[in-house]
């Protein structure tokens, strides 16, 4: 999975690829249902996935801020937020995720590669652990593959590996790096079963079905 030593960049998605996402979501959701029914909690989503297309990454503090636009008199928005802020994402981490960074740190340098906001995603890397076990190399932008030179000059090495449960983020590299990076799609989250995802092009170079088979797929 590429020539080992200190020439090596490892970079790792988060979510849906170290940390379980979809079971963050699910949690939310139903914290929504209990705290504001069946109705509010439906909408809430409506305006996150609007937000979304948008902005082209999951912001879940702005979805929240455009729904008290509707609710400005309702105290319970604070209590969503500090859930947002508090959640024990550690608790959702992967089987194996820091595993898999320990031993790719054996072998070159890891850093968190990750799309999101500016609040929101840095405190889920920082409350995961995550932000401590890549030595604080995190790296989090509106969208990833259109940074690739901003990342390079930052985490400089004669050769990148991605970690990504999206086989279209890990094509868009793969196209613009060739034979630079090495390309591995976790078949983890919903993103893994998308049709869309799967038809993406190039393939990646090497497919594992959890992050768990990381440390032991590495040479």
């Amino acid at each position: 999975m590429g020539a080992g030593g200190p020439d090596v960049v490892y970079l790792f998605d988060v979510d849906n690829t170290l940390l379980d996402n979809d079971a963050v979501q699910a949690d939310l959701a139903r914290h929504l249902e209990r705290e504001f029914g069946v109705a509010s909690g439906e909408r809430y989503w409506r305006i996150f996935e609007a937000l979304r297309a948008e902005l082209g990454y999951a912001d879940y503090l702005g979805a929240l801020q455009r729904y008290r636009l509707e609710h400005l008199d309702d105290p319970q928005m604070l209590r969503i937020a500090l859930y947002l802020l508090d959640y024990p994402f550690a608790d959702r981490l992967y089987p194996g995720s820091l595993a898999a960074l320990k031993r790719c740190a054996q072998n070159g340098t890891t850093a968190i590669l990750s799309d999101g906001d500016v609040v929101f995603q840095p405190r889920k890397v920082q409350r995961s652990g995550l932000w401590q076990a890549v030595g604080g190399r995190v790296l989090i932008y509106v969208h990833k593959e259109q940074m690739l030179a901003q990342v390079a000059q930052r985490l400089p090495a004669a050769h990148y590996v991605v970690i990504d449960d999206k086989r279209r983020i890990l094509a868009a590299i793969k196209e613009q790096m060739g034979s630079r990076v090495t390309t591995v799609f976790v078949r983890q989250g919903h993103y893994a079963k998308d049709p869309a995802q799967l038809a993406a092009q190039p393939g990646p170079d090497v497919v594992i079905d959890a992050i768990g088979e990381l440390a032991s797929a590495l040479p």
